[in-house]
């Protein structure tokens, strides 16, 4: 593959635009792997943040794998629909299928997963996912592409990471199966994106080895199973692109 540089002048901007969304999502993945790393450090640690369900403890590792995963969908399915329907490419056209297909799925199970341990799920993608899926709309022709293909690669090669985090250490046998399930589709995802010939390594690599180190602080665990959570406050200016159903009620789960 040629690095983005050599194709002219106008990719370079779009390779500026690609390295600092990468360089965003490198950073804020840091805080978020933090708490979930923190939150597991030592035996005394990892009980007092593990709240008892039916089908193990759940850890607040687990209850930020399971709140991530349905962030990704909130806004990795628009993602895939909006590339199912601009179709620049068969290999973009590709990737958008799966990424519609793999979420539809994973969005049902983390829903599922979410009711029966009793969690509250977002609803909405948050500001900066909103502020991704804006730059895709954006942008045209080969700029929409390499975006499309580098930003979605980016995102998944980091929850990649967490995915077998929490397969490796979850107590819980819901949130196992549902990292089963998740491995399996961000693997298929990175893959076809990876297809598309149109994803910059070297940027990946820069920006992970460049991002801030984590923070020296404990952060506070994700909150535990809530017996009647709130709605989610609506969000305004609407995303684009229609959504995942909303999460529904725990207490309508099982």
């Amino acid at each position: 593959m040629r690095p983005l540089s050599t194709h002219g002048s106008r990719p370079n901007g779009t390779l500026l635009i690609i390295t600092g969304l990468l360089a965003t999502l490198a950073a804020l993945a840091f805080p978020l792997w933090s708490s979930a790393d923190r939150s597991a450090t030592g035996p005394d640690t990892l009980d007092a943040q593990s709240v008892p369900t039916a089908f193990g403890p759940l850890s607040a590792t687990d209850r930020l794998f399971v709140t991530k995963v349905r962030l990704a969908g909130l806004w990795e399915l628009p993602a895939g629909r909006q590339a199912e329907e601009r179709a620049p490419t068969g290999a973009i056209a590709t990737a958008g299928e799966h990424l519609v297909r793999g979420h539809t799925f994973l969005d049902a199970r983390v829903r599922e997963v979410a009711a029966r341990l009793r969690l509250d799920l977002p609803d909405r993608p948050t500001p900066q996912q909103r502020g991704w899926l804006r730059t895709l709309t954006a942008a045209r022709g080969p700029d929409y592409e390499r975006a499309f293909a580098n930003l979605l690669r980016a995102a998944h090669g980091q929850v990649f990471a967490l995915v077998a985090q929490v397969h490796a250490s979850t107590r819980n046998t819901l949130v196992r199966d549902l990292a089963d399930d998740a491995n399996t589709t961000v693997l298929d995802h990175m893959e076809v994106l990876e297809a598309t010939g149109l994803v910059d390594f070297d940027a990946l690599a820069r920006s992970a080895a460049t991002a801030a180190p984590p923070p020296g602080t404990r952060s506070p665990a994700p909150p535990g199973p809530a017996a009647s959570p709130a709605p989610a406050a609506p969000v305004a200016p609407a995303p684009a692109f229609p959504l995942p159903p909303a999460a529904s009620s725990p207490a309508a789960g099982r």
